[in-house]
């Protein structure tokens, strides 16, 4: 595959990082306006560097857009007489619909909504999709991509706005407990690194179990909380402090505030 990577910037280079490693592409094109922060890219095999958008087009058959809502009109303005019928337009750019890209480049184009994570660095993203009309005919091409980056769900563009939130801003979320927990063990005597790596690795072990098992959370909560014992005291303790109502009240308020920079 022919990819290009319009905006280099935080997720757009965490995209290639996952493109490299997974080596998940034929040639690749980064572009950003500010070319020292990816110089260093070049040195992959197959990886081109540039300022250019239009260049970026001419060598890519799928170009993925993560630049800021803002930037996306101008560039799709620029770049749209150089689009031909092999282009796969991927978005992941927060909030901006597909009518409103149609309304620029033409419902003809084969337009896809994605919104990954920061994990796809390191392969483990949750990227939900979805796409205009004419675009699920190339879905699955954007399935293979972030598969390989992953896990992708197709999900009805309304749901969108929520999937960023639960997906993309719930890594920061995870994070949150993580130092949290980190904390916490620090204060039972673990030094820094020793607690973050309980924290982290405990985390991840109960990902794994309940996407293994495809089990409730409660369910596995049960099998390690017994009468009057340490876990369901704890348990009890941070949910008499809210921590459940706090993290629904925390989703919830980003919801609000990304249905507020949502284009038309």
């Amino acid at each position: 595959m022919k990819i290009a990577i319009i905006g280099a910037g935080n997720l757009g280079l965490s995209i290639a990082k996952g493109l490299i490693v997974n080596n998940a592409f034929t040639t690749l094109v980064l572009t950003r306006r500010n070319l020292e922060e990816i110089q260093e890219y070049e040195e992959y095999a197959k990886v081109k560097v540039t300022t250019d958008n239009m260049e970026a087009v001419q060598y890519s058959d799928i170009l993925i857009f993560a630049v800021q809502p803002t930037q996306l009109e101008r560039i799709l303005e620029e770049i749209k007489d150089d689009l031909t019928e092999k282009h796969v337009l991927i978005s992941t750019v927060t909030g901006y619909k597909i009518s409103s890209m149609e309304s620029l480049v033409g419902k003809e184009q084969f337009i896809i909504r994605a919104m990954p994570n920061t994990a796809i660095a390191v392969g483990k993203s949750m990227t939900c999709l979805c796409c205009n009309e004419i675009g699920e005919k190339r879905i699955t091409i954007a399935e293979a991509i972030f598969n390989r980056l992953g896990s992708s769900i197709i999900i009805p563009e309304n749901k969108m706005q929520a999937a960023t939130v639960i997906c993309a801003s719930g890594i920061a979320f995870w994070m949150r407990l993580i130092r949290a927990t980190t904390q916490g063990g620090v204060q039972l005597g673990f030094d820094a690194e020793d607690a973050q790596e309980l924290s982290m690795q405990t985390c991840l072990g109960a990902a794994s179990l309940l996407i293994e098992s495809g089990k409730h959370p409660e369910e596995e909560i049960d099998k390690v909380t017994t009468p009057r014992g340490c876990t369901i005291e704890g348990l009890n303790e941070m949910e008499h402090n809210g921590l459940s109502s706090s993290l629904i009240k925390g989703i919830q308020a980003s919801f609000k505030k990304i249905n507020t920079i949502t284009t038309n």
